[in-house]
Formats: C-alpha cells, structure tokens, sequence
C-alpha cells in the first residue's frame, strides 16, 4: 500500500538512482517530492508507476517507474 512518507527510487537507468518521497496519495496519483532536498515535483505521479518490487511478475527488470526503498 502506497502511503505518504515512502522513499521510492527510480528505475530508469538514466536517472541514476534519484529519489522521491511520497506526501500525498489520491485515488488515481501520488504528490511527491525530491528525497534530496524536498523541492515538490512539477507533476503527479501515477500509482501505477509505484512499484513494490524492481521486478515484473515473470522476473525480468522494471526498467521504468519507481520501486519502493523504505516503508
């Protein structure tokens, strides 16, 4: 379950390992803020680009979204 206070990482190997942090979850997106520094995003994240493990159902790596580093 997706809920504020949560630090997720991103999956995409561009972004290098940034980090976000979650402050409010709607019922469709989530409002988040960079780990680092807790300068607030330009937009919302979607719930489904939250992700509870790096990988998919059949095994293979996410390559995208986020997966969650603490709790």
């Amino acid at each position: 379950m997706i809920q504020p206070g949560q630090t997720y990482r991103s999956l995409k190997p561009s972004d290098k390992g940034w980090r976000i942090r979650i402050v409010d979850v709607g019922p469709f997106s989530a409002r988040a803020v960079e780990a680092a520094n807790g300068r607030p995003l330009l937009n919302r994240i979607m719930l489904q680009s939250l992700h509870a493990s790096p990988t998919t159902k059949n095994g293979t790596p996410r390559r995208t979204g986020y997966v969650l580093e603490d709790t």
